[in-house]
């Protein structure tokens, strides 16, 4: 029986990993200029890139894609003003595609291709002065942008560049009654920014300022008859909530307060049996961004054909490793 905000999954879903499927529609995708959906994501190539390169590395196919070509384009992006990196060649620099690019050159090895010392300045500039952050220069403020800059540094190593006591108290402002985080102080619970909040005290180490069991448990009722998760309550179920939810769940230590296989179930559900590549909910168009997060969550799940990845970071854990990077966990 399903309810008015869930779904009923299909009789002939799949149920084992498609994995080649999955590795030919990363590769395919976008990469023809004629391509209706080359030229309708301009404004998120780079964060786009990330979600294909992180899918293909945590399969162990990263070199599927030209590496020395994915380097060129984010120098490219590279603001020479600000420092910042964007989204596309000549478009503004923001925070969200920084972060991006800073991850896939921590996969390749590369930070040595970008002024790493511009990215940490334009990061630095766009703090305020409660401590939280824009994501650009325009100004929008938003808890998803602490997450972005404190990611940022720690990767480049440089959280000394801003005010981290003023940053944490901003974060701290924005936990609600029922354990969860917003975008802003007052703002509603949001599995997305939780995730953005539980991952920004995990890099600074302040994870003693949640309620850990009252969110662990607004956390467990993201979790419908389907098994999918959805982001807030009466919402429909959507593939990349299994990420936002079960990465905060395993940095709380509380990932067994769900059904892990039905969840399981729900994901391997959402697969494009003839492209490849997940949708938000099965029988929907797949992209890479449902693909990266239903992936990343099969990992956190213990799949064995998918490398371990990080919660905080969403990066194969072997990087975040060799960076020597140690974000809290909760046990």
């Amino acid at each position: 029986m399903t309810t008015l905000n869930d779904i009923k999954l299909p009789d002939n879903s799949p149920t084992v990993l498609l994995l080649d499927k999955h590795v030919d529609f990363i590769q395919k995708y976008g990469r023809s200029e004629d391509d209706y959906e080359f030229g309708m994501t301009d404004y998120l190539r780079m964060s786009g890139m990330y979600w294909g390169l992180t899918a293909l590395e945590l399969v162990n196919k990263l070199h599927c894609l030209p590496k020395n070509e994915v380097i060129e384009f984010i120098q490219k992006c590279q603001d020479a003003e600000t420092g910042g990196i964007s989204a596309c060649i000549d478009h503004d620099p923001h925070l969200l595609h920084t972060l991006s690019a800073v991850q896939i050159l921590c996969t390749y090895d590369r930070l040595d291709a970008i002024d790493v010392e511009g990215v940490v300045k334009y990061v630095a500039s766009l703090q305020q002065p409660d401590g939280s952050f824009t994501g650009d220069k325009w100004g929008e403020v938003d808890t998803r942008f602490s997450f972005c800059a404190v990611a940022t540094l720690t990767l480049l190593k440089r959280m000394d560049a801003i005010d981290v006591d003023k940053a944490i108290a901003f974060v701290e402002s924005c936990k609600n009654f029922d354990g969860g985080f917003g975008s802003r102080p007052l703002s509603e619970s949001h599995a997305g920014l939780v995730y953005c909040c539980i991952g920004f005290l995990s890099i600074t180490g302040r994870l003693d300022i949640v309620d850990r069991d009252t969110l662990a448990w607004w956390l467990c009722e993201r979790q419908l008859p389907s098994g999918g998760l959805n982001g807030r309550p009466e919402k429909l179920p959507d593939v990349c909530y299994s990420w936002w939810v079960l990465s905060s769940l395993t940095i709380l230590g509380r990932l067994h307060w769900i059904s892990s296989s039905a969840l399981k179930t729900f994901i391997l559900a959402c697969q494009d049996t003839e492209t490849g590549g997940f949708s938000d909910r099965p029988g929907d168009v797949a992209d890479p961004y449902h693909t990266v997060f239903g992936l990343a969550a099969l990992s956190l799940l213990g799949h064995n054909s998918i490398k371990p990845v990080n919660p905080t970071f969403c990066m194969p854990q072997y990087v975040i490793d060799r960076l020597e990077l140690k974000p809290q966990m909760l046990q």
